[in-house]
């Protein structure tokens, strides 16, 4: 028998509407979603030994939760995917605009640009470094960067859901319109001439824009070009590196506490 067509159309809506959710998973990302009340929530999937964990939060959420046998836990998760029991389906986070969350607040700012870093661990982590340190934002582009999913939220931590992630369409005229705020943008290249510590320590206080390229490739021409300054961080050897979430936490440091000493 032939399906109506408004059940036909039904179905492709809530395809649809699947297609643009994602599931959060792991007892301290779904905690913390379960306690943003930004977070628009759909389903709570856990076993019983994560709901008693999490009752404080389930209950805080009003959402009603799926209890699941643990030996068949029934979430369209990679099987690699730690879940702890836990898994939490959500709309993606809608942070604004640039121009509004980023406005330097008394004169000062801090925010980090990702050039098509694409791993999900490394934005995690720099999530998590950038709500330690103050940041207003990280900025990546919408494509060739990592998207919001389970495995960026479970090593942010549940820095996903405080500390904004913005992507844009272009990252260039991201960073021209972080400029026209009073940003100082620093892109960071092992083969720089200065250290970043020298260049902080050389401009005045204000507004820092830290601009990070993906392992390997680096920073594209373009987004280096509308940088203001190049700077590196020091390796006390010749072969010693640092990967781009490890970067990232150093430079965020270094920055806060140049912003610090210059009274900002």
């Amino acid at each position: 028998m032939k399906k109506p067509a408004w059940v036909i159309d039904k179905e492709k809506a809530r395809k649809a509407e699947r297609s643009e959710t994602l599931w959060l998973f792991g007892l301290h990302a779904v905690h913390d979603a379960l306690m943003n009340p930004a977070r628009d929530k759909h389903r709570l999937v856990v076993t019983r030994n994560a709901a008693d964990k999490l009752a404080e939060a389930i209950a805080a959420s009003g959402l009603a939760p799926e209890i699941a046998d643990p030996r068949k836990f029934d979430v369209p998760l990679d099987p690699s995917s730690v879940h702890q029991g836990a898994a939490l389906e959500v709309r993606p986070l809608d942070w604004g605009e640039t121009r509004e969350r980023c406005a330097p607040a008394d004169g000062s700012g801090l925010v980090v640009l990702l050039d098509r870093v694409s791993d999900p661990q490394n934005v995690g982590a720099i999530l998590r470094s950038a709500e330690v340190f103050g940041a207003q934002a990280v900025i990546a582009t919408q494509r060739h960067a990592a998207p919001e999913t389970g495995a960026l939220a479970k090593t942010a931590s549940g820095a996903l859901e405080r500390q904004p992630y913005l992507r844009v369409r272009n990252l260039a005229e991201e960073m021209e319109l972080l400029k026209t705020l009073g940003y100082l943008l620093i892109g960071l290249d092992g083969e720089a001439e200065q250290d970043l510590d020298q260049v902080l320590a050389s401009v005045p206080p204000g507004p820092v824009g830290l601009v990070l390229g993906a392992e390997g490739p680096g920073l594209r021409d373009k987004t280096r070009e509308t940088c203001d300054l190049i700077a590196r961080i020091p390796a006390a050897g010749g072969f010693g590196s640092l990967n781009v979430s490890n970067a990232a936490a150093v430079a965020l440091y270094a920055a806060r506490q140049a912003q610090r000493a210059g009274g900002k």
